[in-house]
């Protein structure tokens, strides 16, 4: 069963500001908090992550019990309310431009957050998370906190900039192999 964009939406969203182990550690909170029950014939995949309606309701007592920031259940139940109510699709099917300008609308979620959604939601083959550490680490760029002119750089990966994001972050793109046109320091 392949994830959903409201699920993927979600883990964008705690994913946001701790490390990728982090956001898995609270995702299994969230699951094992409030997930629905699921038979599979594995037995570690047996929680399905709650409908949006369900985590519309977070609050801070909640977030509590989750360990999570304030604003990590607030930014999720904003999400889950949009996505709830039908204010944001979260499926190849929805306009582009609006989701983004939906996303960006909720608390919590900025550039970064709402292209990294659309990437994996969305399946949008040209988000770019400039603005990603993961990134700016294996290009080898951390601490050079430019995501404009990164994205610039990128501008040659069009239409498929997701792809060089993932090919960079796997690792694919180090050495003899790197992507040298999403280096700054590459553009004139």
């Amino acid at each position: 069963m392949p994830f959903g964009g409201f699920e993927l939406a979600v883990r964008a969203i705690l994913g946001q500001k701790i490390t990728v182990a982090a956001a898995r550690t609270e995702a299994q909170r969230l699951l094992v908090a409030l997930g629905e029950p699921l038979d599979t014939p594995l037995a570690d995949l047996n929680r399905v992550l709650a409908p949006p309606l369900a985590l519309a309701q977070l609050d801070a007592q909640c977030s509590a019990v989750l360990g999570w920031a304030l604003f990590a259940s607030a930014t999720v139940s904003a999400l889950a309310s949009a996505a709830a109510s039908g204010q944001l699709v979260l499926d190849g099917s929805a306009d582009l431009h609006s989701t983004l300008v939906a996303l960006k609308a909720l608390p919590g979620v900025g550039h970064w957050t709402a292209q990294c959604i659309a990437m994996r939601a969305r399946r949008w083959p040209g988000a770019f998370v400039a603005g990603d550490v993961a990134l700016h680490k294996a290009l080898g760029v951390q601490g050079n906190q430019q995501p404009a002119r990164l994205a610039e750089a990128a501008s040659v990966c069009k239409p498929w900039r997701s792809y060089a994001v993932i090919r960079v972050r796997s690792g694919a793109g180090r050495g003899a192999h790197s992507v040298p046109a999403l280096r700054p320091e590459a553009t004139p």
